[in-house]
């Protein structure tokens, strides 16, 4: 087959987006297997677009909840999403979600009509050209709001903390060095007691190895239906590789409390834990690792559990440092 000047300059352009494209998958698929898949997922009622204060623990804030199913101004856990929307239409995309969706829309119609970003480009030529525009468009959409939430979340997603809360590093618990939580100072709206902690702390080694076993049942009985919806979509996609990510040696080194309150008749307790823990992903069939490694790592996250009045606690969301 013989290129033309115009093959092979639509070639070269899809070299170019590929060439962008891969170091972002590699970024993603080296990314902490662990559960949550080292992202901020879930829930913190009336609190979730507002961050955790900081403690000993955790002194950098923490980030925004990005797989979330409670709408701003929300006060529930995992109100459902509304109906709708699609990609270009997520919260917080606005103006951006806008143009985007205009530029593909303009190469829609301009390979209907035989224009657009590659004018001139007819038949097979203009589907790779709309192809080179959606991959061009997802890359640049997908840095744009990475940018976006960067630039905006301390002053819109994480504006303020609860009237009379305290912040800053130790706010709302004392902290001492060794295993396990600090100690509840007491200031917290919601008292939060040494069998609670020792009920956090069971929890982060239950849900590791409830995820490592691929246990959606056992994970039922551990975290909020919108945080097991997560871990069961995760646990897909690693089916779908042929992987199984293991996670095992959980061992929580420091803890302590970021904040305690009640909505209602529900309990709230978000708790900033740094752990150790060997986090490799293999091969479903084989056994070969494919990544992590036998080496423990250590990782800081702020895990929010919520109870209804009486019940036991249950996982509703995690957040990465």
């Amino acid at each position: 087959m013989k290129f033309t000047h115009r093959t092979r300059g639509i070639v070269q352009a899809i070299a170019v987006v590929l060439s962008l494209a891969l170091p972002l998958m590699l970024a993603i698929s080296s990314a902490d297997a662990r559960i949550g898949g080292g992202g901020s997922s879930g829930s913190r009622g009336g609190r979730t677009f507002s961050a955790p204060p900081s403690t000993s623990t955790a002194p950098a804030t923490a980030q925004p909840l990005n797989r979330t199913m409670t709408q701003p101004g929300s006060p529930g856990v995992g109100a459902p999403a509304a109906a709708g929307g699609g990609f270009f239409n997520r919260p917080g995309m606005g103006m951006l979600g806008g143009l985007a969706a205009g530029f593909l829309g303009a190469g829609l119609l301009g390979m209907l009509f035989g224009g657009g970003m590659f004018s001139g480009l007819g038949g097979l030529s203009s589907i790779f050209g709309l192809i080179l525009q959606i991959g061009l468009i997802i890359i640049v959409v997908r840095l744009a709001m990475a940018w976006w939430q960067r630039r905006h979340a301390p002053a819109s997603a994480y504006a303020g903390a609860a009237p009379g809360a305290a912040v800053g590093p130790g706010a709302q618990s004392s902290f001492r060095t060794g295993t396990g939580f600090g100690s509840g100072s007491g200031s917290a709206p919601l008292e939060i007691v040494p069998a609670d902690y020792e009920a956090f702390e069971r929890l982060l080694s239950e849900i590791q190895a409830a995820w490592s076993n691929e246990d959606v049942a056992k994970l039922h009985t551990l975290a909020t239906p919108e945080m097991v919806s997560y871990f069961t979509k995760d646990l897909g996609e690693n089916k779908a590789r042929n992987d199984i990510n293991k996670v095992s040696d959980v061992k929580l080194l420091q803890g302590d409390l970021a904040e305690a309150w009640r909505e209602g008749d529900t309990d709230y307790a978000s708790v900033a834990m740094r752990f150790s823990l060997v986090d490799k992903t293999i091969e479903r069939t084989s056994g070969k690792l494919v990544a992590g490694s036998e080496t423990p790592t250590e990782v800081t996250e702020v895990w929010t559990f919520v109870r209804p009045r009486g019940s036991n606690w249950e996982l509703s969301a995690i957040q990465q440092t």
